[in-house]
């Protein structure tokens, strides 16, 4: 300024080029600035919320705490879970022939299902057999010897077509007796007693005196045991399916196969086997794959007709 208090132009100028440069400078400065990435944006973004990887193999439980869900099975082609639906199928197991061994009823104690057990009333162990078995709780039948066509031998004790009725009387009763806790009563062969009229009423009177039930066997296609059993009062039932007429595993799986398939189109079914060690190991594994599925295993007193079927 000037000493009379005028506008000196030359500070002026020089103040004015001083905003000037400064202004420039500092809009270089934010062109730097605006064109660099900040530090926020040039990391990965955190997520607290992630689940933390748990280290290990890969199990169903472990499967659960990372998902939340429950896993669903994976189902191989012969898994246990590839039977048909039961839809609501009640089976019976009927094992014929004890009596010979105690080692059979612990073996078939173990598939853990209950099962009905025929034994041969005069063989060497049937005492033991039958000991065993109500120890057991068991449900026990007499599996009654008779007379086959083919000539095979039906073992000691067996009933003829050419005994009087006396005589089929006395050796049913003899039979029983050799069976104590038996609730029922089924033929041990007996093709040819079985498709008699006369030799089945006598030895069904003694069943019904009994209080027994009576099982056909239906090892002919001309019994009349079932049809004659309720005409006396007696309450029965008959054999849909033989699981081991030929002792191959194959055969007896498909028989196995055969029963669950009857049991699903009419609402039961009973099987008769034995205890081959065949036998033995195909229930061993399929009882399992059919419970998975559904079946009802039941003793065969479950299964039982008692409607009386008057003659024509």
């Amino acid at each position: 300024m000037s000493a009379r208090g005028g506008i000196s132009w030359p500070w002026v100028v020089a103040v004015a080029a001083l905003f000037f440069i400064s202004g420039a400078y500092l809009g270089r400065v934010s062109e730097r600035l605006d064109r660099a990435e900040p530090a926020s944006q040039a990391q990965e973004p955190k997520q607290p919320n992630a689940p933390v990887p748990i280290p290990g193999p890969a199990t169903a439980e472990r499967a659960e705490a990372l998902t939340g869900e429950e896993p669903q099975p994976v189902v191989e082609p012969g898994s246990e879970l590839d039977y048909p639906p039961a839809g609501g199928a009640r089976i019976s197991l009927l094992i014929d022939d004890l009596g010979r061994s105690v080692k059979d009823v612990e073996v078939l104690q173990q598939l853990g299902v209950p099962i009905s057990y025929a034994v041969l009333p005069f063989e060497s162990r049937t005492p033991e057999v039958v000991e065993a078995l109500r120890a057991h709780e068991a449900e026990i039948l007499c599996h009654l010897p008779m007379v086959a066509r083919n000539g095979a031998n039906p073992g000691p004790g067996a009933l003829s077509r050419e005994m009087g009725a006396d005589e089929l009387t006395i050796g049913t009763q003899v039979a029983l007796e050799k069976i104590p806790g038996a609730v029922g009563v089924n033929n041990h062969m007996g093709s040819e007693v079985s498709s008699d009229p006369e030799s089945m009423r006598a030895i069904l009177e003694v069943v019904a005196e009994s209080g027994l039930f009576y099982v056909d066997s239906r090892t002919s296609a001309d019994s009349v045991g079932y049809q004659l059993a309720l005409e006396v009062g007696v309450p029965a039932a008959e054999r849909q399916v033989f699981l081991d007429s030929v002792h191959e595993t194959e055969t007896v799986k498909e028989q196995f196969r055969r029963l669950l398939e009857v049991g699903r189109e009419r609402g039961t079914a009973i099987a008769i086997g034995h205890p081959s060690s065949v036998t033995l190991g195909v229930l061993e594994e399929e009882i399992p794959r059919a419970l998975a599925a559904g079946y009802e295993f039941v003793p065969v007193s479950y299964l039982l007709d008692r409607t009386t079927i008057h003659p024509q």
